[in-house]
Parts: structure tokens; sequence; C-alpha cells
């Protein structure tokens, strides 16, 4: 009876850890206190917050597919599984989540039902606004607890009140999973509930009105998505009731709720654009990148603090190119080719691949950088392009020395679709590579300078701790942290759970979404101005007309503006579109080569040379429910399992 002895754990302070909202803990003896210890003080009932904060299972900085919430050791995200990014570490193609966010999910309940229904006992010693703020973060918190499980398993038991035993026999305290739609009209109310009790603004870290609305916008938008594309369905013979899936003809309305919360949020937030200037393609680039590291942001609504050396994380240790390694790990997110293709400003050919070729020749670049020298801004915000700066350096990626003739021109490298090595390639002899990054020998080129053969940051063709796919991640990444800090469990930038920009986004879909329902051709307008207000703070181009707004602009949108945020993999699962996107796939890359005889660089797209293949089990859409929850509770599995 897993569920119920969950919810039938002791509360002790004994629990309590390092929480990264900013609280401040003068946490009492590790022991097990009573009501009047919690609830009798104002620093028992902090204390008691920042557990549940500290619950709060966010797929943010440490968080993984394979090991879940709250670990300290995660070396890749999300990234890796939805293929935005491949990694050359942990190169397992698709994956779903390992980890099961069940028993941890019923705990955290357990304590906010007890605070909800123990709170009104003491609620005479404190101020009526003080109360109402800490029950509104209390169902703030509950529906971001059941929104986590509703979009991993579909529906689940709703346990809003403490269970009671031995009053109760255990066997009368096991709860049926309700339908999914009925976990989403829970979360639903409780954010309802949040918005009416908490107030306009709060301490860093903790929920507001505002933050209940955009959980709000992003959960009803799940909804309408599964009631509009999910196609799997799972109902309780006994009840009736529809646990997986929502009946089609409720898109409607939850895109409706998830457009309404959206739009609520407007003018008390906006896109970040302190050093925003028109036209300044150099300004608007270091506007995206300093959008992820000000805590004060008119963006952010609901953010996750850390704090050296309490409260830390390791993303820029993991991450981090190749040549900046200090703690002995690197590269553990290189952005696809195909991630990179989705935004503009670089040369295309009428499939919207990147051009590296003419007439069947390579094109020739004076520098590593000119390929990407009018890429939107926000693109080399997000990913370190070859030859890029960062941290005071280019960072040097690139694959060999290409040692042929050029005197007709360069012909591609490889045949198309080749997945095997270059060294293995009819073209092994004509280039010099590099098997590892450690003491490579430098090559003399043709005018005497000395060259490595492959960059500092790769890549290399036995040693896969390097830029892999011609790129490395930009995003979050801190460009001022100090080199002896780059190891493991030293990054303290703060994770952005919420922010304006995926409001506007949830917006867009959900607006677009209802105009092609019929709705009114308001909403296409609407989505035009949402989506263009996001390009226009990108440094992109503008939409011209509103007829331009599909339902494919906008998820692509969607995904150049969160890419790397540990959201893509959710909107490929509501949207259905996983086995469409990465069934049998393989990711492709960009190697750039220095020609040797002509002092100039050339670019040879390709797929992934460790032919990772991505292979999707459409049973992943639900998550299966832990097997000792299955014993003991008696609940019905999720299809296939």
């Amino acid at each position: 009876m897993k569920i119920v002895r969950n919810l039938l754990r002791i509360f002790s302070f004994a629990s309590l850890f390092t929480v990264s909202s900013c609280l401040e803990l003068d946490l009492p003896p590790l022991n097990v206190v009573g009501d009047e210890d919690v609830f009798g003080s104002r620093s028992g009932i902090t204390a008691y917050l920042a557990r549940v904060y500290s619950g709060m299972p966010m797929e943010d900085f440490r968080y993984s597919p394979e090991r879940g919430f709250f670990n300290g050791y995660i070396m890749t995200g999300m990234s890796v599984i939805d293929g935005d990014a491949i990694c050359g570490n942990q190169g397992k193609g698709a994956q779903s989540e390992n980890t099961k966010y069940w028993g941890d999910a019923y705990s955290t309940l357990r304590d906010i039902n007890y605070f909800l229904e123990t709170i009104p006992q003491y609620a005479a010693n404190y101020p009526e606004v003080d109360v109402n703020t800490w029950k509104g973060e209390m169902y703030f918190n509950r529906a971001f607890v059941y929104f986590a499980l509703v979009k991993r398993y579909g529906g689940v038991p709703i346990v809003n009140e403490v269970l009671k035993y031995p009053e109760t026999p255990i066997e009368e305290l096991k709860t049926a999973r309700a339908s999914e739609e009925a976990v989403y009209q829970q979360v639903k109310a409780d954010c309802d509930m949040a918005y009416g009790l908490l107030p306009e603004t709060n301490e860093l870290g903790r929920a507001t009105k505002y933050a209940a609305l955009a959980l709000k916008s992003r959960a009803m938008l799940f909804a309408a998505s599964i009631a509009k594309y999910n196609t799997v369905e799972l109902f309780d013979e006994n009840t009736g009731d529809r646990l997986c899936g929502i009946p089609a003809n409720k898109a409607t309305e939850y895109y409706k709720e998830a457009y309404d919360a959206a739009k609520a949020l407007e003018g008390h937030f906006s896109l970040y654009k302190n050093n925003w200037v028109a036209d300044d393609k150099e300004a608007q680039y270091e506007n995206f990148v300093n959008l992820f590291f000000d805590d004060g942001s008119p963006e952010n609504i609901l953010i996750r603090q850390y704090s050296y050396p309490n409260s830390v994380h390791s993303y820029d240790c993991f991450a981090l190119p190749r040549q900046l390694m200090v703690g002995g790990y690197s590269s553990a997110v290189c952005p696809t080719l195909d991630f990179v293709e989705m935004f503009e400003g670089f040369p295309k050919d009428e499939q919207g691949h990147i051009k590296t070729t003419e007439n069947g020749k390579y094109v020739l670049y004076d520098n590593l950088t000119d390929l990407f020298k009018d890429a939107e801004p926000r693109l080399r915000a997000t990913v370190i392009l070859p030859g890029e700066q960062f941290k005071g350096e280019a960072i040097e990626i690139w694959r060999g020395i290409y040692i042929g003739s050029v005197d007709d021109g360069i012909s591609p490298l490889l045949p198309e679709g080749y997945l095997s090595r270059y060294e293995v390639s009819d073209s092994k002899d004509l280039l010099v590579t590099s098997p590892s990054g450690n003491n490579q020998t430098p090559y003399q080129l043709s005018n005497g300078q000395m060259m490595n053969p492959a960059g500092r940051s790769g890549c290399f063709y036995n040693d896969n701790a390097c830029a892999i796919s011609g790129f490395s991640v930009r995003k979050y990444m801190d460009p001022d942290l100090e080199p002896e800090r780059v190891l493991l469990n030293y990054s303290d930038q703060s994770w952005i759970e919420f922010r304006y920009g995926e409001i506007l986004l949830n917006r867009a879909e959900a607006a677009i979404e209802l105009a092609e329902a019929g709705a009114g051709n308001e909403y296409r307008s609407d989505a035009f101005a949402c989506i263009n207000e996001i390009r226009e703070r990108a440094g992109a181009t503008l939409l011209q007309d509103e007829a331009a707004v599909t339902i494919e602009v906008v998820r692509t949108e969607r995904r150049k503006e969160l890419g790397f945020e540990n959201k893509t993999w959710w909107d490929l699962k509501r949207w259905r579109t996983l086995e469409d996107e990465q069934n049998n796939r393989i990711y492709r890359v960009l190697m750039p080569f220095y020609a040797d005889k002509a002092g100039k660089w050339f670019f040879d797209a390709r797929y992934d040379e460790n032919a990772v293949r991505y292979t999707i089990d459409t049973r992943w859409y639900y998550l299966d429910i832990p097997t000792d929850v299955i014993n003991s509770d008696g609940l019905i599995q999720n299809p296939g399992y």
C-alpha cells in the first residue's frame, strides 16, 4: 500500500534540507516535533514552507530523465532526449524518464494537505494576509505536484485530505485513479484558489498570484493538447472513468482556459529588454544572454534560486566547451544542426537545410565565424557557434585540416547519408584529424604556421568529451563563473521556471488553435502580435502577414525561444509528435574544416558520426506506474506495461 504508507508518513524536521527559494532558515533540532512547534511560530511555518518548496518537481538544473529530481550530479538535461542536443558521453538516443516521480509526489501532497488542515487552528496568531499567503502557496504547490503527476501518468489518485490511520482501516484508505480530466480540473481548481489568496509580489522563489496564472496557462495548454491530439485510451471498467485521454470535444474549452490565463498576465510582466537596441544585433545578443542572469528581470514570474556554497548545481561544469574544462567534464550538451536550422540568418537550401556547397563544391570562408556572421542574435545567445567568443576566448570547434588540392574547389568529403567516420572514408588521406583533445600533435601548414588538427574544443574522433555536433550550448552558461569554480556542484545561477516569453507563446499557441477551431479571427491576430513580440526581441525577421501564422510556425517559434529550458520534451509529448519527430532518427551535425592550401574554412553538414539512432516507444506518452504501487494498491496500469 505504497500510496497509503507515503501519506501516513510522520512529519519530521530531519528531512528538511537547503532549498533554492531564498528562504533563510533557522532550523530547530533534528527530531520529531509537534504541531505547536511548527504552527505556533513564524519560524516553524517558514521551515514547513521551505520543506514544501524544496519538493517542488521542477525540471531544472538538478533534474535528469534518468535520475529524477533534486539530484546534484546531472550530466545532461532533457535536451539530449528531445533531440535539441546530443551528448557523446551519454549517447543513448531517445529514451523516456527512467525515474518514477510517485512516492515523493504523495509525500509532498501529504505535507500540503496537513498544512491546509492544521493552519486554521493557529490562524488567530498571525495577520490574515499572511495566513492567506501561506495557504495560497500550498494550493499552488499542490497544483504543481498534480500537474507533474498527470502529465506523466494521466489519471492518478486525487488525495486532498490527510488520510488517518488507524482510525480508518487501511483497505478503506486506498484511492483509485481518477480520470485524467479530473486531475487537470484539480490543477485548475488549485490554481484558482492560489490566485485568490496569493499577493501580487512575494519573496523571490515563492509563488504569487501571477505564478498561479502561469501554471494554469501551462497546464491547461497541456490538457487541451491531450484532448485534441491524444489517441491513447484507458478506462476503469468499474467506474467508467477515462484514465488516459480527455474527450476531444473539450479541447476548445481548455485552449480558452490557457489563453485567458496567459492574457491575464499582460501588463504585469514584459519581455526582458534592458540591453536591447533596435537594429543592433550585438546588443540584442547580449540582451538575450543577460535575460538568464538577472533575478530582477521584468520577465521572471517564478524562479528557483541557487546560492553558493549551500545550494548549487553543476550545469557549467558539464556543459562548458572542452577547452575551458577544469574538473574533467565538458561538452555534455551539444546542440544539433537540426535545432540550429530552425533559426535564420545563414544560407539555406529549398528544404530549409544549411547550405554549405555551391555547384557541388564547398563554399569557402575567410574566417571560422563567417558562415553565421548574420545569424539571428537569439541563436548566438543560445548556441556557441564555431569560433564564437565565450569567457574571453574564441571557442575552437573544428573537425580537421584538409590538405588536398583546392585548385578546382573541394568536393563533398562523404557521400550523402554516410554514417561512418571520416577516418575510414575515401577522403581519409586528404585530412589531418585528431583522436583526442589531449596532447594533439600540431600540424605545420603550408604557410609555416602550426595548427592543431582539431580545435581545442573538438571534434575528435575517439574522444566524445567535445563538441561532437559542431556546437556547444550557450544558454544559461555563466560567463562570469571563475575557472576554479567550474567544477561539480559549484554553479549557482537561478533557474527560471516561468517567464513571460513562455506565457506569450502559450497565448499564441492557444490563440491559433482557437482560430483554427473557428472561435474567431481575432485570435489569429493576437497570435500574430505575440509571435512578433517574441521575434522582435530575438532579433528575428518580423512576420508580415497574419495568414503566415500557422500552428507549425508557432510551434517552431516556441522551440527556438525555449530551447534548453527543458520544455521541448513535454511539448513533443503533448503534441503527440514524438514518433514523427524521432522514430528511426539520426540527428545532423556540422563539421568545420580548415583548407590548408586555400587558407580558408568550409563546413560539412552530415549525420551524427556516432550514428546514435533515436527510436520511440509510443508507450512513453504515459509512464508506467511503479510496480510496487500496482501490487499494493491495486491500481490499473497504463497501456502496454
